[in-house]
C-alpha cells in the first residue's frame, strides 16, 4: 500500500461525493466494473488522485480546463513527477476526450493496464460477457 497523507482522507471523501460529470461517467460507465480494480479519489503521498489502480500501478486524472493555464501546467508537472518517483505511472485525460471519445479513452486505459500488467482485458474471459466490453464494442 502506498503511504498517504492522512489528512487528506476527508477531502477525498468530500470528493467521491462530489465527483464532475466526467469522472462520473469514466467511474460508472467503465472503471467500476473493470475486472482489476480502480479506485477513485485516493490519496497518495500528499495528492488525492482521480482514479488509481494498485495492480498496474496507474493513476488516471482527468484535466479540465483549469489544467491549461501555466500555473497548473508547472503544478501538475511537479505532481506527476512526485508521483512518478513513487514508481506509478501517470495518464491524464483531457475532459473534451471523455465528452467527445470516449470508447477511445477506455481502449487507451485498458492499453495502458494491459501494457503494465501483461493481461489484456478484451482477451479476458473476464471481460468478454461482461457490460464494459459489450458498451466497447457497440460504440
Amino acid at each position: 500500500m502506498k503511504e498517504y497523507n492522512k489528512a487528506n482522507i476527508p477531502l477525498a471523501k468530500t470528493l467521491r461525493k462530489n465527483m464532475t460529470p466526467w469522472e462520473r461517467k469514466l467511474w460508472y460507465e467503465f472503471l467500476r466494473s473493470c475486472p482489476i480494480r480502480f479506485q477513485r479519489q485516493k490519496a497518495i503521498g500528499n495528492y488525492i488522485v482521480d482514479f488509481y489502480c494498485a495492480k498496474a500501478r496507474l493513476i488516471i486524472e482527468l484535466d479540465g480546463g483549469g489544467h491549461y493555464t501555466s500555473e497548473q501546467i508547472e503544478k501538475d508537472k511537479i505532481r506527476t513527477k512526485s508521483l512518478e518517483n513513487m514508481n506509478l505511472k501517470i495518464l491524464r485525460i483531457c475532459n473534451l476526450d471523455i465528452d467527445r471519445n470516449f470508447k477511445g479513452v477506455c481502449e487507451y486505459i485498458n492499453f495502458e493496464v494491459d501494457k503494465s500488467l501483461s493481461v489484456s482485458f478484451a482477451d479476458s474471459s473476464l471481460i468478454r460477457g461482461s457490460r464494459i466490453y459489450n458498451n466497447l464494442e457497440r460504440g
